[in-house]
């Protein structure tokens, strides 16, 4: 089956949980998480939740297995805490949550970031995968990562990686 009739077989849209984790922002001042909601909203998938988490595993791990357990919720993405810096957390959490990584989206990330930002992609620890049943999807919290992110690898694959996770053996 050729990837056009894959895309075809997708929902024409996915409804989403959005989780920025940071210790510092607000749904005010989350600016990453703004943009997120607004890319995936006009490129017709819904929003139907958004937090803010800590950059603490045990809360990041408890908000995602929470969207994931809710049969309403096809796919958590994430910003922030991808970074080396030592309260960046969110790669080591969600990576031992995924029951199915998908190591061509983090390598994809970087590469793209690698055009707008040389080396320093490199720092970049974007991660996703399924759990269970549900695609979760990280990023960097900053607003070109976050547009880099949706524009060039979520938008136009989000639906078909949704597809493809709800698919019973």
């Amino acid at each position: 089956m050729s990837v056009d009739q894959h895309h075809q077989e997708a929902p024409p849209s996915v409804a989403c949980a959005l989780l920025t984790v940071s210790d510092t922002r607000s749904l005010e001042t989350d600016r990453g998480g703004a943009l997120l909601a607004s890319l995936l909203t006009a490129a017709g998938h819904q929003v139907t939740d958004r937090q803010i988490v800590p950059d603490e595993p045990a809360r990041i791990e408890a908000s995602v297995r929470q969207s994931v357990g809710d049969p309403a919720i096809d796919a958590v993405l994430l910003t922030g805490g991808t970074g080396i810096a030592p309260r960046d957390q969110t790669f080591e959490t969600i990576r031992d949550l995924l029951t199915k990584p998908i190591p061509g989206y983090g390598e994809l990330f970087r590469m793209l970031s690698y055009d707008q930002i040389g080396a320093a992609a490199m720092l970049s620890r974007a991660v996703g995968g399924v759990c269970e049943t549900t695609v979760v999807l990280t990023m960097p919290g900053s607003m070109a990562a976050v547009r880099l992110a949706v524009e060039k690898l979520i938008a136009p694959e989000l639906a078909h990686l949704v597809h493809e996770a709800k698919k019973r053996g």
